[in-house]
């Protein structure tokens, strides 16, 4: 049994997947392996930002990164950024001793819930590049490891609505798990996550307490408008702290939690800044450097408790999807925006 994938990584020696350099996806399927033939990869946004920023936006430019990052790494693991993504497929082989051999059979639609930076891939070829959703249509196989979390595709909701939402599903499920009635939340990032925290945020607050959206870009701030969510919407650019502070100031005061979505980098001390004393700071963007946040935090004095989003929480793909559920405008607002 290798239930970490120990035996795929080739340099450097005696390191998880996730941290090496270069992993192998083209060992034969170990008996605790899961072979998945895979349709598309649903890149982090921030990795996405990245890469666009460095080819430009040009579709073809965009994938030949994608597939030289891939061959080169055997894994999709953005070196600048540090982050992946998450990709969907079929199952095309279960070994026996995997721990869903007696559920999965090949041929089963199944996104995976753990990063690319740690899944063994091996990309052919890739079909389509849709830089509005962050999306890559692709032929290709992944395997998953023994510990590797994964989610069957749902019946009743759209397939690239499913795979946005589950692409975040960790960021409500922290925020179901920190916030409190009576509390005030700041969610910095009306995105993609952002979204989904907000509505996540709405139902935890109940009818008490105060939800503040932050976003430099007004049209994201509509979209979400239309969830009826926010107490106040604050359109203010995540990497000026001192402006951000001004806004949730005069908003009312500085935050019991405050929800960082925001996929660019440098926002970790608006974040910070806009958390009360003794209050929390969820940090979800994988743009965030913990470095400049805990660094940061010491340096202005603050008492805050620094949360790093990991992207697990028991239990947040079901509690994801049924938020979608629930919420026909978040529904709308996710196929509109992220699942085209």
């Amino acid at each position: 049994m290798d239930p970490y994938g120990l035996r795929r990584v080739v340099s450097p020696p005696g390191v998880l997947p996730q941290r090496a350099e270069v992993l192998d996806p083209s060992l034969p399927l170990g008996e605790d392996e899961l072979a998945i033939s895979v349709e598309a990869l649903n890149v982090d946004a921030a990795s996405f930002r990245q890469i666009e920023g460095a080819v430009g936006r040009d579709p073809d430019r965009i994938a030949a990164e994608l597939l030289r990052l891939v061959r080169a790494r055997g894994k999709l693991h953005n070196p600048v950024t540090g982050s992946g993504g998450m990709l969907i497929g079929r199952v095309s082989a279960v070994g026996p001793r995997h721990p869903a051999a007696a559920v999965l059979r090949p041929g089963d639609r199944i996104a995976t819930l753990v990063s690319l930076t740690l899944t063994p891939l091996r990309l052919d070829r890739i079909r389509a590049v849709r830089p509005e959703i962050d999306r890559v249509e692709c032929d290709g196989e992944a395997i998953l490891f023994a510990t590797g979390l994964w989610a069957e595709l749902p019946e009743d909701l759209p397939e690239t609505l499913a795979l946005a939402a589950l692409d975040v599903c960790g960021a409500p499920a922290l925020v179901a798990r920190h916030v409190r009635p009576g509390h005030r939340v700041l969610v910095l990032g009306a995105g993609k996550s952002g979204a989904l925290v907000a509505v996540q945020a709405r139902e935890s607050l109940g009818a008490t307490g105060a939800l503040l959206v932050a976003d430099r870009s007004e049209a994201a701030l509509d979209a979400l408008a239309t969830l009826g969510v926010a107490d106040a919407r604050l359109r203010v650019d995540a990497t000026d702290p001192l402006a951000v502070l001004a806004e949730v100031e005069a908003a009312g005061g500085r935050c019991d939690v405050v929800v960082s979505c925001a996929s660019v980098p440098g926002t970790e001390m608006a974040a910070i800044l806009s958390a009360r004393d003794g209050g929390t700071v969820v940090f979800f963007s994988m743009a965030t450097s913990f470095t400049a946040a805990a660094l940061g935090a010491e340096g202005v004095g603050k008492d805050a408790t620094l949360v790093i989003g990991n992207g697990y929480v028991p239990g947040h793909a079901r509690l994801t999807l049924e938020l979608l559920r629930r919420n026909p405008a978040l529904g709308r607002l996710f196929q509109e925006r992220y699942a085209r």
